[in-house]
């Protein structure tokens, strides 16, 4: 808390309240929960030792460069930014709503209609960034925070420390985010665009419908082979009480070919989105019991450096679908191989 008593010292204007559980701590920096003297407004306050950014500048650079570009009521905001000798001090947001996740395994009654409209609200905030030029690129469930612990609350994204503005004149080719939900594109080390956030919001779809994800194996270099072929299904009997439309709506996101992926403002019109035939039937038995077996693997949460995995990959040759997508990426698979 030294990083916090020089602050609190300094700036006044904030009444310290308390510190946040682990679960928003980052791995480089302390949050706490903070008060505004003069409007009583909670806040949450990031403090990040200027040391710990060694190396890291570049992210750190980026979220802030992001979030003073953006404005959106589905996207945890940046109010202010204060610096310290030794500390950066970003004055974010507060939100107290809890993870995605553990908001619907706490519920006693959900349908394909709450998951219907959980994801028209990210499809709208991601849209709004593409529409700002801005590609998340960590879009995760872990990220999708609930605003407050109210039934009826609204779904907010965070954390931008991945994510990258269009148009700076970079090639987007770096394999990063968190191993399941990076579109096959990314692990091919081809230039990327923001098809790579539609992807990732399929994903999280398909997961919130079934409770588990649509790739999985404790071999990372065979989960990234599954996510390469996008071999994925709509198994029973966890699917049965599924509509159509809502399958429909997620392979037309989970779509190997970004060029033939739906984007973010193609996707709320669909009927399994729109909630014209999304179900009502109560799906939360299923699904907590699936999400609490899957989402308690550490490594789902665990971001990756994609690189070593796919010379890993390459060094054991596995399989020609891997060298070929690297090569051919526009050819379609079927069954496992090249059509």
């Amino acid at each position: 808390m030294n990083g916090f008593s020089l602050f609190f010292s300094y700036h006044p204007s904030y009444h310290l309240c308390r510190s946040l559980c682990e679960k928003h701590q980052g791995a480089f920096s302390e949050v706490v929960m903070a008060r505004e003297r003069a409007t009583s407004k909670m806040v949450a306050i990031k403090c990040i030792p200027k040391k710990a950014l060694k190396g890291k500048e570049t992210s750190i650079e980026n979220e802030i460069a992001v979030l003073r570009k953006i404005k959106h009521e589905n996207i945890v905001a940046l109010e202010d930014i204060y610096e310290s000798h030794n500390h950066l001090y970003l004055i974010m947001q507060l939100v107290s709503g809890g993870e995605l996740f553990d908001r619907i395994v706490e519920k006693g009654f959900y349908t394909e209609m709450d998951a219907s409209r959980l994801i028209r609200q990210v499809l709208d905030a991601v849209n709004y960034l593409h529409s700002m030029g801005i590609v998340h690129r960590d879009l995760k469930p872990e990220n999708l925070l609930y605003f407050n612990p109210l039934d009826d609350s609204k779904i907010m994204i965070s954390d931008f420390g991945l994510s990258k503005m269009e148009g700076t004149g970079d090639v987007m080719a770096t394999a990063c985010g968190t191993p399941g939900y990076v579109a096959p594109e990314v692990l091919a080390q081809k230039p990327y665009s923001k098809a790579v956030d539609c992807w990732s919001i399929g994903v999280i779809a398909y997961i919130l419908l079934c409770g588990y994800p649509p790739f999985y194996d404790e071999n990372d270099s065979k989960l990234f082979e599954q996510i390469l072929k996008a071999d994925y299904e709509f198994d029973a009997p966890y699917w049965d009480d599924i509509s159509d439309s809502a399958k429909d709506f997620i392979s037309n996101l989970m779509e190997k070919d970004p060029e033939k992926r739906f984007t973010c403002d193609q996707s709320p019109s669909t009927p399994g989105i729109a909630g014209d035939t999304a179900l009502c039937k109560n799906i939360h038995e299923s699904v907590s019991r699936q999400m609490r077996k899957n989402f308690a693997k550490s490594k789902w949460r665990q971001a990756f450096n994609a690189t070593a995995v796919i010379r890993h990959m390459r060094r054991l040759q596995l399989g020609s679908s891997f060298n070929s997508s690297m090569d051919a990426g526009h050819q379609k698979y079927s069954s496992g191989t090249l059509e």
